[in-house]
C-alpha cells in the first residue's frame, strides 16, 4: 500500500470559452415501477458511485466501513473488505497494475494499493499503514490517462498529474473555480483522447489535452455540473438542475439538453451498452437514448444513486443492501 504527497507545479494556458448552444429540452419521460425489471443477480452490496470495473469484476468503494470490496463478474459474489485506513470517496482507478483510491475525512490522502502477486497474501489480509499521505484532498475526483494518474487537489481549480513511476506530481493545470464537487465522484474523467473536468461553480465543462497538459476548450454546460461521462459519441455531464448536457468532443459544443424529470444533486452517470444511463434516489435507472437526446425510461423505486455499465451489465444501486445486476438490453426493451 503506497500513500502520496501531492505537491507540484506547472503554468497552462487557457483555451477560448465555448458557450452553451440553445436548445429545446424534450419532455422526460413517464415513471415506471422497478419492480418491471428483473435483475440477472441481486449481490447483497451497497453499491457506490466510484467504482471501478477490472478484468474480472468490479471494484466497489464502502464509505461507511472504510474499506473496498471485489465483486467477482463471473460468480456475482463479493469479497471480504479491504480496509484502506479512511473514508474510500469519489471516484476509485484500476491503471498502472494498482487499484488507487481517494480518501476522504480526516486521514485524506490517495492511497495506492498493488495489484496481488500469485505469491502475495490475499489483499483482504493486509491492510498496513501507508508511508505517507498527501494532504486532505477535498474534492478527490481521480483518472488515468496518458501514462498519469490525475486528480483535483483543490476546490478552486487545481489538476495535478502524478507521475505512477515516481508517485510524485509532475504539473498542475487551472481550470474553472469550483472544479469537481463534495459530492461528485466522477468530475473529471478521461475518454475521447483528452481530459475532461467539470467546474461545479463556473458551469463549466473543461477540455484537458493529456499528452502536453494544456486547457484546450472551456465549454458553458448546465448548472451546477457534478458528475460526466463519456461514450456514445459524447461527453454527458448530469446537471444540478435535473438535466444532462450532451457535448460534442469534435466540435467541443453542446449539441442537447435533455430534462429527465428528477432530482439530480445526488446523481450518477455512465455511458455504454447503447445508451447513457442516470441513477438517482427514488430513480435507481434512467435511460437516454443517444441517437434522438431523449430520455426515453425513468424506473421509479427503492435505491439510486450509483451506476455502471461493465462486463456487458448495468449495476446499479437498488437499496441499502443490494446491487443489481441487469441486462441494458432488456431495460431498453420496456414499454414505458
Amino acid at each position: 500500500m503506497v500513500g502520496l504527497v501531492l505537491a507540484g507545479s506547472g503554468i497552462l494556458a487557457a483555451g477560448p470559452l465555448q458557450e452553451q448552444a440553445a436548445s429545446k429540452e424534450p419532455s422526460p419521460p413517464a415513471a415506471i415501477p422497478l419492480s418491471r425489471l428483473t435483475a440477472d443477480a441481486v449481490i447483497p452490496l451497497a453499491f457506490e458511485p466510484g467504482a471501478v470495473a477490472v478484468a474480472d469484476g468490479l471494484w466497489v468503494p464502502q464509505p461507511a466501513s472504510g474499506s473496498v470490496v471485489k465483486v467477482d463478474a463471473k460468480r456475482n459474489t463479493v469479497g471480504q473488505p479491504v480496509h484502506v485506513g479512511g473514508e474510500p470517496c469519489a471516484s476509485l482507478v484500476h491503471a498502472f497494475d494498482s487499484l488507487w483510491v481517494p480518501l476522504c475525512g480526516a486521514e485524506g490522502g490517495l492511497l495506492r494499493l498493488p495489484d496481488p502477486k500469485p505469491a502475495d497474501p490475499k489483499p483482504e489480509a493486509r491492510s498496513p499503514e501507508p508511508e505517507a499521505r498527501s494532504p486532505k484532498p477535498a474534492f478527490p475526483s481521480i483518472a488515468s490517462a496518458v501514462g498519469s494518474i490525475w486528480l483535483v487537489t483543490d476546490r478552486k481549480g487545481v489538476v495535478a498529474r502524478v507521475d505512477p513511476d515516481t508517485n510524485a506530481p509532475v504539473a498542475e493545470i487551472y481550470v474553472p473555480r469550483g472544479a469537481a464537487s463534495v459530492n461528485s465522484g466522477s468530475g473529471l474523467f478521461s475518454g475521447a483522447d483528452a481530459l475532461w473536468v467539470t467546474s461545479e461553480e463556473a458551469g463549466r465543462l473543461t477540455r484537458v489535452n493529456p499528452h502536453n497538459n494544456v486547457v484546450e476548450e472551456e465549454i458553458r454546460v448546465g448548472p451546477k455540473p457534478v458528475r460526466l461521462a463519456v461514450g456514445e459519441g459524447g461527453v454527458w455531464t448530469l446537471n444540478g438542475d435535473g438535466t444532462v448536457t450532451r457535448v460534442d468532443p469534435k466540435a467541443n459544443k453542446v449539441v442537447a439538453t435533455i430534462a429527465l424529470g428528477v432530482d439530480t444533486t445526488r446523481g450518477d452517470i455512465a455511458a455504454g451498452a447503447g445508451s447513457v444511463w442516470v441513477s438517482v434516489p427514488g430513480a435507481p435507472v434512467v435511460r437516454i437514448d443517444p441517437r434522438t437526446n431523449r430520455a426515453t425510461h425513468r424506473f421509479t423505486g427503492e435505491g439510486g444513486g450509483a451506476i455502471l455499465v461493465a462486463h456487458g451489465s448495468l449495476w446499479v444501486n437498488a437499496g441499502a443492501k443490494a446491487t443489481w445486476r441487469l441486462d441494458p438490453r432488456l431495460v431498453e426493451a420496456v414499454r414505458p
